[in-house]
């Protein structure tokens, strides 16, 4: 059986993040990946130094063309820049009742560009998050959406409870800008579960957060439980980063491929 991925993000024509390492990551997984680009973006290693969004109706346009002719088994949500586009594709994935969502809420760049309108934060809270089996914000996205400060566990604990009780969805923040370790935690059916891993000694970070939500949502596609996909994402991410890509003049990509190489 051939499972289907719609990845609903913007373009990074550096390759490290955005729809390409989406696209990347699904074929690593041995999924069908489709896309549907809100932006295209002018960015490295270095920084983002352009964004061209495509208009709200062309995004709605692509994402009926996908499930209109390969109906998707799981959709990932990365950048999406402004309010006028959440809208858009929260009214198409509505219509079609589209299961299996991961809403990554990308907001700042790993460059530290920002990546999403002052003005779009509020669409982003009411339209797209709610439709989200997971979502994954790291912890500064997660401070926007809850409004306090996070500096440890018992902070990400509190967060987590706090959005998955106003969107109804699991939640997965990301701790990976925690000083001491790179703990994540997953909130899913009341009840916190904690995914402890020592922080690895790579800055080779870009693309990071694209590359788990989308490697969750190759394994809901597969059928696995929100639990089962973030534990086997959160693996193909930390292989990804051990495997020493060293790109660019800036914090470089992961590799993707490791795994294949592994194999041959």
């Amino acid at each position: 059986m051939i499972y289907k991925v719609l990845t609903i993000a913007g373009s990074d024509c550096s390759g490290g993040a955005g729809v390409q390492a989406d696209l990347k990551t699904m074929a690593a997984h041995k999924v069908y990946g489709m896309s549907a680009i809100t932006a295209l973006t002018a960015q490295n290693t270095t920084g983002v130094f352009g964004v061209l969004e495509a208009s709200p109706e062309f995004v709605a346009q692509q994402i009926d063309c996908v499930f209109d002719d390969i109906r998707p088994d799981a959709v990932k949500i990365g950048m999406v820049s402004s309010a006028a586009i959440i809208s858009a594709i929260a009214a198409r994935l509505k219509a079609f009742g589209a299961r299996n969502i991961v809403v990554d809420p990308v907001m700042v760049a790993t460059s530290g560009s920002r990546l999403l309108d002052e003005d779009a934060t509020g669409a982003l809270r009411g339209e797209l998050l709610p439709l989200g089996t997971v979502i994954t914000p790291n912890i500064p996205e997660a401070e926007t959406l809850c409004g306090f400060a996070i500096a440890d566990h018992d902070d990400m604990e509190r967060a987590a409870r706090r959005l998955a009780a106003g969107l109804g969805g699991a939640v997965l923040i990301k701790g990976g800008h925690l000083t001491d370790c790179a703990d994540d935690l997953l909130f899913s059916e009341g009840r916190p579960v904690w995914l402890n891993s020592p922080r690895l000694d790579n800055h080779n970070t870009h693309g990071t957060g694209c590359t788990l939500s989308s490697a969750i949502a190759c394994h809901l596609a597969m059928g696995r439980s929100v639990e089962e996909s973030v534990r086997r994402a959160k693996a193909y991410v930390t292989g990804a980063l051990r495997a020493g890509l060293n790109l660019g003049r800036g914090p470089g990509p992961l590799d993707h491929a490791w795994a294949v190489r592994e194999a041959d």
